[in-house]
């Protein structure tokens, strides 16, 4: 199992972002950890092995990218995996058929989709529910259900969840807590300090920070969980290549600065949607009017740099994506560089349309992903955008 050097947790967060969980190359001094390209590791006799024996099972620089994690969410174990999709799938693979899980209604649609269309074909049963609710979540709850899987902030409507309230109601009935925090990252929110049991990030977003490469990572306490997920893991074998945990791990060194200016720009961006388009019309936790504004405050050090926004059509939205230049129409988020998204033909393609309108996500709707540039450049390239409509 890889545990974090139990030295990084008396480091303030900054601080671990750069030094968590590695230390410089024993054999050269390298202050970066070097990327481990093998796929075998040579044994000393039969039996006897350096702490390695095949890569899919440990690689000492996944190791390092694992531990800063884990530091950094305040957890002692982290496990690595070859995308967000394949940390989610895995974390499923602790669960068995007849198994029930109350998921939220407007979790990712790619996490819809494999427990929708994928998991229940193995005897997998889901509830997805309004997590905003904590009557709700407790209504859902059955004699077969084992975990309770929440997003907080949500994709695409930045919905919140109490996650003091889910602990205690996971607690209550001995469900796993399971929370993605790839919205906020661990820089504005840490689930495990609110009773959340396993916090899980597509790595691929705010943690690599730089969009050249996909990755996912869980980081918990439990040491007996610890030890199922690494067998998953290993048996499985859903795991990133040395490169990509690399790749990982340069972004993490920075995270703190760019969330604080990713938070920073959408501040600044979501004020003026509101004036331009309505409070009721952008989703941001930041803006006093958005109804869990108080509860974001409370759980969250920053609302970060994600915004959507209604703009009252398909043909509106058109115009908006069209008319940008320094945002770029791309799925993915949490880049330095800003990108803008149709959620109803992208992220939530696979979600049936008559679960999108249920839920909020419209034809009309766009999503922001607001990057480090110079935010005057952002919002003068949005009041170009927008004037079309």
């Amino acid at each position: 199992m890889t545990r974090i050097f139990d030295e990084d947790l008396t480091f303030r967060f900054a601080t671990r972002t750069i030094h968590a969980g590695q230390r410089p190359d024993p054999t050269t001094g390298a202050i970066m950890p070097p990327i481990v390209q093998t796929s075998t590791y040579v044994q000393l006799a039969l039996g006897e092995n350096q702490g390695y024996e095949y890569a899919r099972g440990k690689n000492p620089t996944r190791e390092a990218l694992e531990r800063n994690v884990a530091a950094l969410e305040g957890g002692r174990h982290g496990f690595a995996f070859s995308s967000g999709m394949g940390c989610t799938d895995s974390l499923m693979k602790l669960f068995k058929s007849g198994d029930h899980i109350v998921v939220g209604e407007n979790v990712y649609g790619g996490t819809y989709r494999l427990m929708d269309k994928i998991l229940t074909n193995f005897g997998m049963t889901f509830s997805f529910v309004d997590t905003r609710d904590p009557q709700r979540i407790s209504d859902a709850i059955t004699p077969s259900t084992v975990a309770l899987l929440v997003e907080t902030p949500t994709n695409p409507l930045m919905r919140l969840t109490d996650l003091a309230a889910a602990s205690a109601i996971a607690k209550q009935h001995k469900l796993l807590l399971i929370v993605d925090n790839t919205f906020a990252s661990p820089v504005l929110q840490r689930p495990l300090e609110y009773g959340a049991d396993i916090v899980y990030h597509s790595t691929t977003k705010y943690l690599n920070g730089h969009s050249d490469m996909i990755g996912g990572i869980c980081v918990l306490n439990d040491d007996d969980l610890a030890a199922r997920i690494q067998f998953i893991a290993n048996a499985a074998g859903a795991v990133p290549g040395p490169m990509d945990s690399w790749l990982a791990l340069r972004g993490t060194k920075t995270l703190a600065l760019r969330v604080r200016q990713h938070d920073a720009n959408g501040r600044r961006i979501a004020d003026w949607l509101a004036t331009r388009m309505g409070d009721e019309r952008v989703f941001y936790p930041g803006l006093t009017s958005h109804p869990q504004h108080a509860l974001a405050k409370k759980q969250m050090s920053g609302f970060g740099g994600m915004i959507s926004v209604e703009t009252g059509s398909k043909a509106n939205a058109a115009t908006v994506l069209g008319k940008v230049k320094v945002f770029s129409l791309a799925e993915s988020l949490g880049g330095v560089e800003s990108l803008i998204s149709h959620p109803a033909s992208m992220t939530h393609a696979s979600v049936e349309p008559e679960r999108r309108k249920a839920l909020g996500v419209t034809e009309g709707l766009i999503r922001l992903s607001c990057g480090i540039e110079d935010v005057d450049d952002l919002l003068e390239d949005l009041e170009r955008a927008f004037g079309g409509i």
